[in-house]
């Protein structure tokens, strides 16, 4: 078998890294995104509401 005859994987593994490195850093970020716009915040204005209703019936 002659040596040139393997085929040269030069530069394969550099774009797949980069190309796994955008998925998961893009992936992660819409997913970040997602927990805090459609889990916290609501959570949070529904807590926050909560409280201002009890303080609002403890001052009457």
């Amino acid at each position: 078998m002659p040596v040139g005859s393997i085929p040269a994987i030069t530069g394969k593994l550099r774009k797949r890294l980069i190309l796994d490195l955008t998925v998961a850093l893009g992936g992660g970020t819409a997913l970040g995104y997602g927990y805090w716009y459609g889990v916290h915040v609501p959570s949070v204005a529904r807590r926050d509401a909560f409280y201002a209703k009890l303080q609002s019936e403890r001052s009457e």
